[in-house]
């Protein structure tokens, strides 16, 4: 099969592009030559607009064109290669469209091409721009998938996706049958979905000898990268950069944050016209140096121009401007985000100046205590580079950090760093779909691996023998993490599905609470009050998203102003009101009940802790004095209520409660407890599994647990401290189901 594409591809293909193969002057030739050679565009059968030639010229000039006949000679002849290259060579706009052109010429016998990108706003971009570069409607041969949005059809022969996606395509099509070639880009941020997908495609490519693999890095991979496939070197095709402009390091003794906003001042008084794009660290320095800059920007010189700050926040790139839109002689935009946006601004051909703090922040999970720890260190040297690329050849960056300074050489994957238990109930089912074991690239931490396995044994996703039960099989076929979606399967037996929905969808979308200047933090508190319930956040959350659905509704109120008016994020409910279709359809798929919706009933109430308690006992926590110290039965934490809490805005509604179910403990940034509502200890013992209860640390609240465990229940003797694990397990499915 595999010496069958090669043979078509050499003999259909390479005889239509002989002349770029044989002479490099091909590719400079005029408009007119090509016109006549290619009249009608070979996907649609189309004639080719004039703007098809426009593009062309510019495509042309850019220098991933050189190493056009390299690329697809290789990958003709083999199944893997890989392209390193800045975003400014053009590596990722043609590389999937000349890899469509490679499908196209063996008549997409083998299947179409999909290109993964590490964030669905840059999925989006690159297939807008490649669609008017082929001369195609976006949606038909051209399309993305992303999260919450599908634009595609039967008929898409280059597919634009998130990694997360096509991931969870597997789950469906194991061998990825309906492509020819992936294409895998970015593979140097070493994203959790795009390592575990190396590893899925590495298997994958030994059942399907004619999937062609490509890997996009902006920077030439680590000799076990590029091992990873076939045990040696993979061929590796590497674009000449532009370069970067001129570079200035600048450190100085009162800090990063003082020093950049001086510099975004001085650019704006002495330099030339141009976007200015600012690297800091954490969001806490996004806002604070928007909120000064918006300041300052009143008391400049109107005759300097507007200065105009935009926070971009990581993973949030809805504020950049469309592509190649440039601020106005009149105005600079002036950029304010920090990693892992360095990619956002590819397309942002207004830059002229960057400033580089250069640390970032990073999330580093202890398994320990089941939380993030936060750290900041320097930023590596593929992200330095690529930062000071944004400037082009004619910018300038600023570097606020010695010349001398040794950075990492490469980015730390996050597999080893993180949470990656959705990552295991990911990689079980596909144990069940036929695929191998998973070979990681850097495998992720054994401590890690083995409370990942130990949490889903807990959420008895698990059978006996450690493959997946029925209940992990349905858990995985919700994109949410296993907590929530255990809680959401919960409900179905305790008939509060129609809130719980809610609830889920509410904590996967971005938070929708706004927290706005300090001045105005006060109002914002009193307005967000408004909407809180009586049980705790979780039931907060469903007030506001009711009331959101019933201004949303009403063809005489503005929702948008509606939010503003009570600092709420419109955009984070519109999401969490697309999340909830798609869970409650994913219910309906699998014909789970769905019930009537009943907020607001005592047995409602009652259900929903049920269930919140089935999915999330391993986040319960008791106030030890009673002044707000909450004490973690996991791991003898003591933490406090965040301040958005109902709980911690100190409301005469809410008193402090004894025991508490929390969503999220942010254990390194404030130590508090997110996302908080009121529980029973007797909720918990019903709730919890009995293996559970008896592996947690000895410390007082246990043994309030135990003592009405003893007292309150006479099925559950003091002797059970020795039981199994599988008897505690079958005394769990007595009391509840779901367990």
């Amino acid at each position: 099969m595999a010496q069958d594409i090669t043979s078509i591809a050499e003999e259909d293909f390479f005889e239509g592009t002989a002349a770029c193969c044989s002479d490099s002057e091909a590719l400079t030739q005029g408009d007119k030559e090509y016109e006549d050679i290619l009249e009608l565009n070979q996907f649609d059968g189309l004639p080719y607009s004039s703007r098809f030639y426009k593009l062309l010229r510019e495509r042309k000039e850019l220098p991933v064109w050189r190493a056009k006949c390299e690329f697809m000679d290789t990958l003709a002849k083999g199944q893997f290669v890989v392209v390193s290259g800045s975003a400014q060579t053009g590596r990722s706009s043609q590389i999937p469209q000349w890899c469509a052109e490679f499908c196209l010429s063996v008549q997409f016998q083998h299947g179409m091409v999909v290109c993964t990108q590490t964030h669905s706003q840059q999925a989006v971009d690159l297939a807008l721009r490649v669609s008017d570069e082929m001369d195609v409607n976006i949606g038909h041969e051209v399309g993305y998938n992303i999260p919450l949005e599908t634009c595609c059809a039967n008929d898409t022969v280059l597919r634009f996706c998130t990694d997360d996606m096509l991931l969870r395509e597997i789950m469906s099509d194991p061998l990825l049958e309906r492509y020819g070639v992936v294409v895998v880009d970015q593979a140097h941020q070493r994203t959790v979905a795009t390592d575990v997908l190396q590893g899925l495609l590495k298997d994958i490519a030994l059942q399907r000898a004619d999937l062609r693999v490509v890997l996009l890095t902006a920077v030439e991979p680590v000799p076990k990268q590029m091992k990873h496939f076939t045990g040696s070197a993979v061929p590796l095709i590497r674009l000449e950069s532009p370069g970067a402009g001129e570079v200035v390091y600048n450190s100085t003794s009162d800090g990063y944050f003082c020093a950049a906003l001086r510099l975004v001042l001085e650019i704006h008084r002495s330099e030339e016209d141009g976007d200015v794009v600012v690297f800091l660290v954490t969001t806490q320095e996004i806002n604070l140096a928007h909120d000064i800059l918006c300041h300052e920007a009143h008391a400049l010189a109107p005759d300097l121009g507007e200065l105009l700050p935009v926070a971009v926040h990581p993973r949030q790139p809805g504020s950049l401007p469309n592509p190649g839109e440039a601020g106005t002689r009149r105005s600079r935009q002036v950029f304010l985000t920090s990693s892992p946006n360095e990619d956002f601004f590819w397309a942002v051909n207004s830059l002229s100046f960057v400033i580089d703090a250069g640390l970032e922040k990073r999330y580093v999970y202890n398994p320990r205590i089941r939380t993030n720890s936060v750290i900041i260190q320097p930023i590596s040297t593929v992200q330095a580079l690529s930062r000071r690329q944004l400037a082009g050849p004619t910018g300038k960056c600023f570097c606020l950090y010695p010349e001398d300074r040794q950075l990492p050489a490469e980015i730390r994957p996050h597999i080893v760093e993180s949470d990656i238990t959705s990552t295991v109930l990911f990689l079980k089912r596909m144990e069940i779909a036929g695929l191998r074991q998973c070979d990681f690239i850097d495998r992720p931490d054994p401590e890690g691996l083995m409370q990942a396995l130990e949490e889903m044994d807990y959420l008895a996703a698990l059978d006996n023998d450690g493959n997946l039960s029925e209940m992990g099989i349905i858990m995985s076929e919700f994109p949410l993490e296993p907590q929530m979606a255990k809680t959401l399967l919960a409900s179905c037996e305790f008939d509060c599905v129609s809130e719980v929905v809610i609830i889920a969808a509410m904590l996967t979308a971005p938070t929708c609470f706004l927290v706005p200047s300090v001045d105005l933090r006060p109002e914002a508190t009193q307005c967000h009050m408004k909407f809180q319930h009586p049980e705790g956040d979780h039931f907060t959350l469903i007030n506001i998203y009711k009331a959101f659905k019933q201004f949303q509704e009403d063809p005489y109120c503005d929702v948008e102003k509606w939010c503003q008016d009570f600092y709420l994020d419109h955009s984070a409910l519109l999401m969490a009101d697309a999340l909830r279709t798609e869970f409650s359809d994913t219910l309906k798929r699998i014909e789970l009940p769905v019930s009537v919706p009943a907020f607001g009933s005592r047995s409602n109430t009652l259900n929903i802790k049920r269930a919140l308690l089935a999915g999330f006992f391993m986040q319960v926590a008791r106030d030890v004095d009673g002044s707000g110290n909450y004490f973690i039965l996991t791991h003898k934490h003591v933490a406090q209520m965040h301040p958005l809490s109902g709980y911690g805005a100190k409301s005469p509604k809410l008193g402090l409660p004894e025991w508490v179910l929390y969503h999220e403990h942010s254990f390194s940034e404030d130590n508090c407890l997110r996302t908080v509502s009121h529980i029973t200890p007797e909720q918990f013992i019903e709730m919890a599994p009995q293996y559970f209860f008896y592996n947690l640390p000895t410390s007082e609240s246990k043994d309030i647990l135990q003592n009405i465990l003893n007292h309150g229940a006479a099925g559950y003797p003091e002797e059970k401290h020795q039981t199994s694990k599988e008897e505690a397990r079958e005394e769990t499915y007595d009391r509840c189901v779901v367990q």
